[in-house]
């Protein structure tokens, strides 16, 4: 009682703050009846919608787009018979080739109803015409489709990812839970002339599950027992998120049927160019992304020097072990962005109080092993053989070191580092005296900076370096042009000097 009075504040304050970040749903309580509206649009829709007018559209027709996973939907009881996945595909597939305005769309998933209403009509002008004595007037013929679209929902993952947070402290206390599932469609374009597959591509779209509780249960005076519990759930439509992967979808089999010339936009090869250098582009990070949204990208180059100060300990004969001084700097180069091979140059000392405070150098020479390379924060495990010296390189020892070093990179370049190492001497009178079974020893500790040389994947997909390469590319292709032109102009003087055309 004595803790919650006094911590009250900083109790509420915390159970404010859990649910600041997700204030607007909580606040946003449904309390009465809502109309029907208009459905909902993603990023992706905005994306169709935008993009650049056809020369002519394609005449196209799509048959059935249907869920193919069979999966029901799970509960915690198990299974109902209800499906996980909708099974409108076809009619949001449909919606999607529309917004484009990149084709013309032919009926073909109800086809057996248009035919009836034709043969309707077809009787109904017939015997119009005999009542009348007149013609028959025909019906127009049905529009053909030059390209099939084809395809479906092939997967739905449950629990992909989750997990969670929580805390409780005498009867106080929130937690969150959040959990990840996928949907993923394949589609692709069948030429009706041969029946040849032309395009086939591949969109899968995560889906996002949240919950938040908060709960109170504690006596705040006798027989006055206070509960209070508040919470909420947000979960991402599975709907929606089927539209958009089908969005996405068309949105790729447009781009990459300019690139076979299956059609082509309005304003000629610049505008092709651009639309499929954007789609490589963004292609190329998906490709490099896993199923938990990590990011492969390469971040640290082949060279790297580096730089640290710190301390030593002593592990030796002598009583008193005290810390000392140690600095470093060292040069690495990567085999991979997993191994490498590292060596260094040290200077430190030694000290065991009112006994020893001695002076070495080293050079250690070390293989390297970069736990997450394609992270920004990375564990570091080294170790190797090097070499000891002392009394002016003097005396010289062998000696084995292993380490481990935290480095978290602030850019593609720069990298802040903390490490520890140990150190074994082959020699037992570093601290001038002779003792034991083992030979002398010392621990190594500090932190430093490592400055990347070179490229890397993260420095070339920087906004930086990119805004770099497109003026280097401008600049080169305005110098081309300005060649062509004095190149042109040169041509057409030669020919008026030139004495056969006077």
């Amino acid at each position: 009682m004595r803790f919650y009075r006094k911590y009250k504040k900083l109790l509420w304050l915390i159970a404010i703050g859990c649910f600041s970040s997700s204030c607007g749903s909580y606040f946003s309580q449904p309390l009465d009846t809502q109309n029907a509206r208009i459905g909902e649009t993603t990023d992706a829709t905005y994306r169709l919608r935008s993009l650049p007018p056809p020369i002519a559209p394609a005449h196209i027709g799509v048959y059935k787009f249907e869920d193919q996973t069979g999966q029901f939907k799970q509960t915690e009881a198990g299974s109902t018979f209800s499906n996980a996945v909708t099974q409108g595909g076809t009619t949001i597939l449909v919606k999607a080739l529309e917004d484009t305005n990149w084709f013309t769309i032919i009926e073909r998933e109800n086809l057996d109803n248009l035919l009836n209403e034709r043969q309707i009509i077809n009787s109904t002008r017939k015997d119009y015409a005999v009542q009348t004595n007149t013609q028959q007037q025909p019906l127009p013929s049905l529009l053909y489709a030059g390209i099939l679209v084809e395809g479906g929902i092939v997967s739905y993952d449950t629990n992909v990812l989750t997990g969670g947070a929580g805390a409780r402290y005498f009867g106080a206390g929130g937690s969150s839970k959040y959990r990840q599932d996928r949907v993923t469609v394949y589609l692709r374009a069948v030429s009706t002339k041969n029946g040849e597959i032309l395009k086939t591509v591949y969109i899968s779209k995560s889906i996002f599950s949240q919950a938040v509780d908060a709960s109170l249960f504690r006596y705040v005076n006798f027989k006055r027992l206070l509960e209070a519990e508040t919470g909420f759930t947000r979960n991402e439509p599975a709907q929606l998120a089927v539209k958009e992967a089908i969005e996405k979808a068309v949105e790729a089999l447009i781009v990459e049927g300019i690139e076979v010339g299956l059609w082509f936009p309005q304003g000629g090869e610049p505008v092709a160019s651009q639309m499929i250098e954007n789609y490589r582009n963004e292609k190329e990070v998906a490709e490099r992304t896993d199923v938990y949204q990590r990011e492969f990208l390469d971040r640290r180059s082949r060279w790297r020097f580096d730089v640290g100060a710190g301390g030593t300990y002593a592990n030796n004969d002598l009583p008193n072990p005290d810390y000392e001084y140690s600095i470093t700097g060292g040069l690495r180069y990567n085999f991979s962005p997993f191994v490498g091979i590292y060596g260094t140059a040290n200077k430190y000392r030694i000290k065991n109080a009112n006994a020893l405070n001695r002076e070495f150098a080293s050079t250690d020479f070390n293989l390297e092993y970069t736990v997450l390379p394609y992270e920004k924060f990375s564990p570091t495990i080294y170790a190797g053989p090097g070499i000891n010296y002392a009394s002016n390189f003097e005396e010289i020892d062998l000696k084995f070191q292993a380490g481990l070093s935290l480095e978290y990179l602030i850019s593609p370049s720069f990298g802040l580092k903390v490490y520890g190492e140990y150190n074994a001497t082959l020699s037992d009178q570093l601290d001038y005296v002779i003792s034991g079974e083992r030979d002398d020893q010392y621990y190594k500790f500090g932190a430093g900076i490592n400055i990347y040389l070179g490229n890397n994947q993260a420095k070339e997909n920087s906004p930086k370096f990119i805004k770099r390469r497109e003026a280097r590319e401008l600049k080169r292709m305005n110098k081309l042009e300005s060649q062509e032109t004095v190149t042109s102009i040169d041509t057409l003087s030669r020919k008026r000097t030139n004495p056969i055309n006077q």
